[in-house]
């Protein structure tokens, strides 16, 4: 195994900063360190998980930890999808779909947005989802809401970060 360290997919600079971060399944690993670390530095910007996997009873190993950050004010809201736990599948980007609107006023209002996890499906459905928000909340064509989350979002502003794999 070997580590190297990311250079961008890192927290903003400014802890003032709100962040929203997506990572079901063992993509919940980097928004571990990166809630330890805002609350260890007293970070005042809010944090918004999203967190999923198959069941809450065979997956859900950090609840304890999870519950006390959100009993604390660490974490602001804390969304989660179980996709076997009933009869309908629940995904991380149907829990962005019921929030679209405070998704999209939180990134309008200078939050950054993280997603760590698999690249095949998840990844894929939450970009998807992304931009429909940005469309729908923030007023723009699907086309210019493309531009807006793949290059303004994603490149210029940087405040779209991808660890997927």
């Amino acid at each position: 195994v070997f580590m190297s360290p990311t250079r961008s997919f890192v927290l903003p600079e400014d802890g003032s900063t709100d962040i929203i971060m997506v990572g079901p399944g063992t993509g919940i690993a980097p928004f571990r360190a990166f809630l330890q670390q805002r609350q260890i530095e007293g970070d005042s910007g809010r944090n918004w998980l999203f967190f999923g996997d198959w069941t809450e009873e065979g997956e859900y190993l950090y609840r304890d930890e999870m519950e006390a950050w959100r009993e604390n004010g660490l974490i602001d809201h804390h969304d989660l999808a179980w996709s076997r736990a009933g009869p309908d599948k629940v995904y991380v980007q149907h829990l962005m779909e019921q929030h679209g609107e405070e998704i999209w006023n939180w990134i309008d209002g200078g939050a950054y947005f993280y997603v760590c996890g698999d690249k095949n499906y998840m990844a894929r459905d939450v970009h998807s989802t992304l931009i429909e928000i940005c469309s729908e909340y923030g007023g723009m064509s699907e086309e210019e809401a493309k531009e807006y989350v793949e290059s303004g979002l994603m490149k210029t502003e940087k405040r779209y970060l991808r660890d997927v794999y």
